[in-house]
């Protein structure tokens, strides 16, 4: 299975994951008289509506190169991560809205079997993180990354359900309030996670140079080039699930450009399949 089919099959999985849960949560919050549940079962509704995006991302920054865009649409990833950080902020700030509205309403106590359905929320959300960030490192997917980080909200954001009605069952009357505190900091969470979410996307929308590991190998396997003497700058940026790279290397000085152009192609081939993720690459001669 090719990156870009099992990166469609990850999201699918999280979508399908995600309008279960948010039907579940909707419900149990309705009938459990929890708005923490509640809550939570709207960021799981913006997390479809997410993972829709994501999707689409996915497809469209697999379409191959073209003379407009000679380098592909890899760039429509982090695009569309910023998208997904838009919908996140949006779900907080509705979250927040309507815990400050429940605690100045006077309210009925949270069920007891509630505790149970978050209970098995939080499994669920948490397996769910683990499986898609594998992947997304697996892949070396942006929004991939982010959807995983979704499910992580999601679960920090039932774990402070969960505490809250704790906290209101608990203590009893007077305490009702406890579970909509407890929305209020899923939001803190939820902006955090936007956060870290959006820096990587940025780094990727401005090309920073921050791949040492990836420049590491590159370097190594240039060497194993008959010809390469060594190698000089190495620069490195990421469009989707692909990196392209410029590379200069060193050669000897006395050799004809034939020979030059020779082991330039013969390292840009090396790279490109010891490396697969590694699209363009464009390789500089130095002399020695």
């Amino acid at each position: 299975m090719n990156k870009n089919n099992l990166a469609v099959r990850t999201v699918i999985f999280s979508m399908l994951g995600n309008i279960a849960l948010a039907a579940i949560k909707f419900i149990a919050g309705i009938f459990g008289n929890s708005f923490a549940l509640i809550a939570d079962g709207i960021e799981s509704v913006v997390d479809v509506f997410a993972s829709i995006l994501v999707l689409f991302g996915i497809k469209y920054s697999a379409r191959p190169a073209d003379d407009n865009h000679p380098y592909g649409h890899g760039k429509a990833e982090p695009l569309i991560t910023f998208l997904v950080v838009g919908f996140l902020i949006i779900s907080a700030a509705t979250i927040a809205w309507q815990s400050i509205l429940n605690i100045q309403t006077p309210h009925r106590l949270p069920e007891k079997w509630t505790l149970w359905v978050l209970a098995g929320i939080i499994l669920w959300k948490e397996i769910s993180f683990q499986v898609v960030i594998r992947r997304s490192k697996k892949l070396k997917s942006t929004s991939l990354k982010g959807e995983a980080w979704h499910h992580r909200s999601d679960a920090i954001t039932s774990v402070a359900a969960f505490i809250g009605i704790t906290i209101a069952l608990v203590g009893g009357v007077g305490y009702e309030v406890a579970d909509d505190y407890a929305a209020l900091l899923a939001v803190g969470f939820i902006l955090y996670n936007c956060y870290l979410i959006f820096r990587p996307a940025l780094g990727e929308v401005m090309d920073e140079n921050n791949h040492e590991d990836l420049t590491q190998e590159i370097r190594k396997v240039a060497l194993t080039v008959p010809g390469v003497e060594g190698t000089e700058k190495c620069f490195v940026r990421k469009a989707g699930m692909i990196y392209h790279v410029d590379l200069h290397a060193n050669v000897d000085g006395m050799l004809s450009v034939k020979e030059g152009h020779h082991i330039a192609h013969q390292l840009k081939d090396t790279l490109q399949s010891e490396i697969p993720e590694l699209g363009h690459v464009l390789i500089h001669i130095e002399p020695c």
